[in-house]
């Protein structure tokens, strides 16, 4: 076994590693960036080593910077996680080359399955089903069109060295096809200096189903099973399960099959998925899953096939690396119940998925399920990286169970003030057409609407706030960020406000309220509930929050004020310039709403502020002092 492994990541998955590291007595090595100097993966680890800048292009994609802190600390392997280096085959040689143990595929093979049309070729020649289109050399137009015509539409022009999405389109008629291929080429050469494109055709009802395979030194190679990940923004994953619903054994036994005819086209070692496209039309067929592509690494989803099957995938990366056989034969392998993961992303849905970011003054992500995550309380969510803050996994007998517990999982997130998509995600599993499988990768943004829950808590929450700030419960000192939670409510009332409004709230014994959670201090209530976060101001300005009505400006984002051009009790013209917020590198100007009287100024230049802040309130002109 390795001795002392290099973990040449960040975050959830560098603590993940860590873990089976530690149980296996392997000594760890992190890197970090300015940002991540205090991160948790860095102090989970035996030793760290700073790489560089905050940014990411500076740090974590340096790979030569990696490879010193490598040999530096006298560690024997490198583990890529995914993202950053992971699939980057001149850094896995470079790794190898340097004398270390590069825990993952040989080079060659990310090579091969690193262009989507040479491995369309090879997957083709190997006897594995691909998607109908045209994946030639020749990137004549007119030939592009010609095959476009022959496969019928609608079909999708994708980048041959894409990902994540971009260098995607899809054509619906041919007179749309030509605008389409040249808007696909100048994405394709902006982002990945490679404008060849490969045409296939678009499946109208897509699941997108992947199977988890794995190779050793010793020409074994075995499946995992499946996993579902249809439920997509963007072309990004939002949550996956496993086994895929609704498939058969024999679908099940021709996919598993074929991914590992896949993986041993190119001689595979190490974690690999091979992804696959089903029209999903008339249910999940063999002969309607296509092979798509294989990413040459561990997925960010391989919780859900390790609940199912009881194995740790980490743990397999390093025996195997270590040049052991596989820890299981196929036939030692089976399906235990499932598993269905949600990914908690750092982003507001309410204001379109904006980023947060921000210090973690309140994280609790409960005691259900599994969870992995790379932030603690008190930690910061960094605007230079992927906005995923935790994982959250849950196990149940069959899918109906496993849905239950993850919604019971989200139901307990409590995340201040930081926003998350944890009510997004709770009203995604709660949704009947994803209880009954009727589902898609269009899934998401047919029912974005309904999905995004109302950023304005409803009277039940409002009341729930209320008996919050009454509790007699005084555990909480005033002041401490601890949560608790409240089953009954007082004979009490209270005035608390909301965006400069303020309501006095009567609380009778038995009254409706939603079981929220929360914490309180001298100047707010905060509440949880199914997910969502809602801020209520509980100071004694009260009066004049509520007459000015809609004249509260609020902070649209976490950021820095840079500068306020206005005092308290001057006068204001609408559309006039009151203060300057800077966020995610970029300076909003907030203004009046209406003229009037700058009746509170509650932030000075230089000050940090969080997302909904009061920072001014504008009183109408004419308005009684």
């Amino acid at each position: 076994m390795i001795k002392s492994l290099l973990i040449a990541n960040r975050g959830e998955i560098a603590c993940r590693i860590i873990r089976t590291a530690r149980k296996l007595g392997v000594h760890t090595v992190a890197v970090y960036s300015d940002a991540d100097a205090k991160a948790l993966h860095v102090r989970m680890a035996d030793e760290a080593v700073h790489i560089g800048p905050s940014p990411a292009i500076e740090s974590y994609l340096r790979g030569e910077k990696i490879i010193a802190a490598a040999k530096a600390t006298k560690a024997q392997a490198v583990h890529p996680g995914y993202g950053f280096l992971s699939e980057n085959a001149d850094f896995a040689q470079a790794v190898i080359d340097a004398g270390l143990i590069w825990v993952g595929p040989k080079p060659d093979s990310i090579r091969a399955m690193g262009l989507k049309d040479a491995a369309k070729k090879l997957m083709a020649d190997a006897g594995v089903p691909v998607t109908p289109g045209y994946h030639g050399e020749d990137q004549d137009p007119a030939l592009l069109k010609f095959e476009a015509d022959a496969i019928g539409y609608p079909v999708l022009i994708k980048a041959v060295a894409g990902g994540g999405g971009k260098g995607m389109r899809r054509v619906d008629a041919a007179e749309d096809f030509q605008e389409a291929l040249d808007s696909c080429k100048r994405e394709a050469a902006s982002s990945f200096g490679d404008d060849r494109v490969l045409i296939e055709k678009y499946i109208l009802s897509p699941r997108h189903i992947e199977v988890q395979v794995f190779g050793d030194s010793h020409g074994n190679v075995v499946h995992l099973f499946e996993r579902d990940c249809s439920l997509q923004r963007r072309h990004q994953k939002v949550i996956e399960e496993a086994p895929a619903p609704g498939m058969d054994e024999a679908t099940r036994e021709a996919v598993c099959g074929a991914a590992v005819r896949a993986a041993k086209a190119v001689n595979y070692e190490g974690a690999g998925t091979i992804e696959f496209i089903a029209d999903a039309s008339k249910g999940l067929k063999a002969d309607r899953i296509w092979f798509m592509e294989m990413n040459t690494r561990l997925q960010v989803e391989h919780p859900v096939t390790e609940e199912i099957t009881g194995q740790d995938l980490v743990e397999w990366q390093l025996r195997v690396a270590s040049g052991e056989k596989l820890p299981k034969k196929q036939d030692e392998l089976s399906i235990n119940g499932h598993a269905i993961e949600a990914r908690l992303y750092a982003e507001d849905p309410a204001k379109g998925f904006l980023p947060s970011v921000g210090r973690l003054e309140h994280f609790d992500l409960g005691d259900e399920g599994r969870i992995e995550t790379g932030v603690e309380e008190g930690d910061a969510i960094s605007p230079f990286y992927d906005p995923m803050i935790a994982k959250l996994v849950a196990w149940g007998e069959d899918r109906a169970e496993a849905i239950g517990e993850l919604a019971s999982v989200l139901d307990e997130v409590e995340v201040w003030p930081v926003r998350t998509n944890a009510g997004f995600l709770f009203n995604a599993l709660l949704d009947e057409d994803f209880g009954g499988t009727r589902i898609d990768t269009g899934f998401i943004e047919r029912k974005l609407d309904e999905l995004v829950p109302d950023p304005e808590p409803d009277e039940a929450i409002w009341r729930g706030a209320a008996a919050v700030a009454t509790a007699e419960d005084e555990e909480e000192a005033i002041g401490e960020l601890s949560g608790f939670r409240l089953n009954a409510s007082p004979n009490l009332g209270v005035a608390l406000g909301r965006g400069g409004k303020f309501q006095r709230i009567e609380l009778e014994d038995g009254e409706p309220m939603a079981a929220v959670s929360g914490f309180r201090d001298e100047e707010r209530v905060v509440v949880f509930y199914e997910g969502q976060s809602y801020e209520f101001d509980r100071s004694s300005r009260g009066s004049v929050g509520a007459a000015a009505g809609d004249g509260a400006i609020l902070a649209p984002m976490p950021g820095k004020v840079t500068s306020v051009e206005v005092s308290k009790s001057g006068k204001v013209a609408k559309g006039q310039r009151l203060l300057t917020l800077e966020a995610m590198k970029m300076e909003h100007g907030l203004v009046a709403p209406f003229d009037g009287v700058v009746a509170e100024l509650n932030v000075k230049a230089g000050a940090q502020v969080q997302v909904d802040a009061v920072l001014a309130v504008i009183e109408p002109a004419g308005s009684p002092a």
